[in-house]
């Protein structure tokens, strides 16, 4: 398992989680660093994981790629005209490997990349104004995404573009799918509202007393939030109830939450969420022991930076990533996707 973070001074960081073998009893885990160096010109904004591969978005207008498996940076990606605000890897269910990476910009566009190599299949303008966050179907067929501009946006990734657009009440700034695609959550500030994938209804809406500044989908109906609060909330979105909760996980706000047990995992493997915070610090927990008491973290490592993003891969791939030459002219993107 692999885990990626960037950070306000422009470095990236990358983490090997791995068991203490002269102790196997105890389960317990160590972050072993595998790489940190300044990748960026300015703060990095987003990152994102899946397989061997790696990205990182920043507000210098590039994309820069890495290689998990040997700890490589592969180089940038230069397509973009103003900061990169949201990265997401597509992989299909029986592929260890991503298809594609796609990207949300402050100028409200979005680009799609094929990652064997990377290289640009088609860019197109999805919002009046900066997008918050991009949420990729676990079909690969559709996106969301929510904006500045105070819109949700569904996007047609077969033919890249943009294909359903509605204003909401407020700005959002958090968009997920759960794991099966049939629901979406949206975040703004305190709130988070589920909804129904088919028809956009909203089913019901979650109060977390103070601003969420991140999440992340686990199994069973589980909602991770994180953010002002400096606790790990786990959410039973069948019921709007709270399952249970990491209080003070943290020292200051949550800036990044991975779910890294992958499905089908044994029961007596630990169920494993990663947090990262502005306090620097990444912790890794095993939060089934969290229904009984606050438990402590596995493994922690303190990269002394102000952390602003977290991504995390649990899958494993022979291939390795690489950067396309040049890039192809674009047609009708559902030839690539």
């Amino acid at each position: 398992m692999s885990l990626i973070a960037g950070s306000y001074e422009r470095f990236i960081w990358g983490f090997k989680l791995k068991p203490l073998t002269h102790d196997p009893p105890s389960q317990s885990l160590s972050l072993t660093q595998i790489f940190s160096y300044p990748s960026h010109i300015a703060p990095i904004t987003t990152v994102a994981a899946a397989g061997p591969a790696a990205a990182s978005g920043s507000s210098d207008d590039t994309i820069h790629i890495y290689d998990l498996s040997s700890a490589a940076s592969l180089g940038p990606l230069h397509h973009f005209s103003s900061s990169i605000t949201s990265l997401s890897f597509y992989c299909p269910p029986n592929l260890s490997f991503p298809r594609n990476l796609l990207s949300a910009a402050a100028d409200g566009t979005i680009s799609i990349f094929d990652t064997e190599p990377f290289v640009l299949l088609k860019s197109f303008r999805s919002h009046k104004k900066c997008i918050n966050d991009l949420a990729v179907h676990p079909s690969g067929k559709l996106a969301l995404s929510v904006s500045r501009d105070g819109c949700l946006a569904m996007s047609n990734l077969m033919r890249g573009k943009r294909s359903f657009c509605c204003r909401l009440g407020k700005e959002a700034t958090i968009v997920k799918f759960d794991g099966s695609g049939e629901r979406f959550f949206m975040a703004s500030e305190e709130k988070i509202g589920v909804h129904l994938a088919e028809d956009a209804r909203l089913l019901f809406e979650l109060d977390n007393q103070k601003r969420v500044l991140c999440a992340a989908p686990g199994e069973g109906g589980i909602l991770f939030t994180g953010g002002e609060s400096r606790s790990i909330t786990a959410w039973d979105t069948n019921s709007g109830k709270v399952a249970y909760c990491i209080e003070d996980a943290h020292s200051t706000r949550l800036k990044g939450i991975v779910v890294l047990t992958k499905d089908g995992g044994s029961d007596d493997e630990p169920y494993l969420v990663a947090s990262a915070s502005s306090d620097g610090f990444i912790r890794v927990w095993d939060v089934r022991m969290a229904v009984k008491e606050k438990p402590n973290p596995l493994a922690q490592a303190n990269t002394k930076s102000r952390l602003t993003c977290l991504a995390g891969s649990s899958l494993k791939s022979s291939k390795r990533p690489r950067i396309g030459k040049s890039t192809p002219k674009e047609k009708d993107v559902a030839e690539e996707v």
